[in-house]
């Protein structure tokens, strides 16, 4: 899944000040300054806002964070196990059945803007190709490219 305009959910802790956009200048205000009260793009602490937002949403549903990895998240029930994968604004759900899978990409569709992008076939510079068996991963791809 991807998370759309991940950076614009992060909530600001401190207070952030910028100047009028160009274009945007209020008439008669053209010396004041816009109290941002959500994270943008291009502001220093972004990345990090987005992270603690998604780690408080995913937590508050009952996924841990892993101690080595805080962006492995983890739930298992007596019904299904989830696994969420983050880099950035992307998100690779798996889990023991679908039923799990399905609740858990409901869950954060009902919190953020989300894309789904259905099974995934290539994650991070990564083939992925399911098997009867399981799945096998390569990156032949790009050892052809770099060749």
């Amino acid at each position: 899944m991807d998370v759309k305009i991940a950076f614009l959910n992060g909530d600001l802790e401190e207070e952030v000040y910028m100047e009028q956009p160009e274009g945007f200048v209020l008439p008669g205000n053209e010396h004041k300054v816009c109290k941002l009260i959500k994270s943008l793009y291009g502001l220093k602490q972004t990345p990090k806002q987005w992270h603690e937002k998604f780690d408080s949403v995913i937590s508050s549903y009952g996924f841990s964070h892993n101690c080595a990895d805080k962006c492995f998240y983890t739930k298992f029930t007596e019904m299904y196990g989830v696994i969420i994968c983050l880099y950035v604004d992307d998100l690779l759900i798996f889990g023991t059945n679908l039923e799990g899978v399905r609740e858990t990409k409901e869950y954060l569709a009902s919190n953020f803007k989300m894309k789904d992008l259905n099974e995934v076939d290539t994650i991070l510079g990564i083939n992925v190709q399911k098997h009867e068996r399981g799945f096998a991963l390569s990156q032949s791809h790009y050892i052809e490219k770099v060749c």
